[in-house]
Parts: structure tokens; sequence; C-alpha cells
């Protein structure tokens, strides 16, 4: 069973049995899978490429993505131009964190310094909102909904396993971050 996260002499120190790492490295994965970019047929403009600009950006279709790449203003014209010109950094960045966090689950101990545990918490955040959206998580009722989940072995579908995954990744983040605020004090 998943130990808490603590803040020590080390670092930030959590444990997580062989199922918990699996499960945490599969879903850090499958995140990075729905933020890869669709690959560009034409090869498009290799100084955009490098600078990270994105040629003709949409609002994603999944639920999930534009969870995790929302609109940054109620304009579209100006919510388009920032897309155009950050969403390929933020996906990278998003990917470089959970790169970065599916690494360390692969130690039956984590003992994570201040950068891993930053990146560490995001991934967990991405999880979550990625969750969020295939549970429909859209108002507190929703999230009442999920709490009521709270026994594993009546995990009997695909939602109350969800359900259960997402309090337990959500546990796990609330853990960090409290380990985390304790090494501000």
């Amino acid at each position: 069973m998943a130990k808490e996260f603590k803040n020590g002499r080390k670092g930030i120190v959590g444990a997580l049995e062989g199922p918990e790492r699996e499960l945490l490295i599969k879903l850090f994965r499958d995140v990075i899978t729905t933020l890869e970019p669709e690959p560009d047929a034409e090869g498009g403009d290799p100084l955009e490429a490098l600078v990270g600009i994105t040629e003709d950006p949409e609002i994603p279709e999944d639920p999930a993505l534009r969870r995790l790449l929302p609109q940054a203003s109620d304009d579209d014209e100006q919510a388009t131009e920032f897309r155009r010109l950050t969403e390929r950094n933020v996906r990278e960045s998003k990917i470089g964190h959970l790169r970065m966090a599916a690494m360390d689950c692969e130690s039956p101990k984590l003992v994570l310094n201040p950068e891993h545990a930053m990146a560490f918490a995001a991934a967990l955040n991405d999880v979550r909102l990625v969750l969020a959206a295939r549970l429909g998580i859209d108002s507190e009722e929703d999230a009442q909904r999920i709490a009521s989940y709270t026994d594993w072995s009546q995990a009997h579908d695909v939602e109350s396993y969800m359900a259960l995954v997402y309090q337990f990744v959500s546990w796990l983040q609330d853990s960090l971050v409290e380990a985390m605020l304790a090494d501000l004090d």
C-alpha cells in the first residue's frame, strides 16, 4: 500500500508498491500519448517548429486534451494566437514532467528533489485532469458521485475503477503537495 509523502533530509520521500508504480507509469504514458501532437503531414515551417510555434492551431476535440490545453482567453482571436505561440511548448513541458515522473516511479522508494517533486506534482495533476474529463466531473455533484466509490472490491465497471484511480491519484498528489509545503516552513 502506498505511503504518503514525507519531507526528509534526503528530499521528499514516498513509497509505492509494484502495482501502484505500474499503474502510475501506465497513466503517465497514456497522458503522454494524449499530449503528443498529430504528425504534420506537410512538414510545416522548420523555423516555426524550432521556436515552438504551432501552425493553424485548433481547439482540441478531445475533452481531456481541452482540459490539458485550455483556451487562454474568451476572445477567440487572442486565444488562437496564444495557442499558436505556446501550445507546442506547453505540450513538451507537460510531456517532460510526465516522463520524469514515470522514471521516478521505476524505483520502489521515491526520493524527490525539488525539481522532481514539482514535475511529479504536475504529472499527477495532468493525470487527474484527464481522469476528471473521462469521468465527466464538471460540477460538485459529479465530484460527489465519484467520491461515493470507496471499495476496490466493488469496482465492477469502468467508471467505478476509474473513480477509485482518480481518488488514489488525488490522495497521492495531496500528500506530495503537503510535503512540498512543509519544505517551505
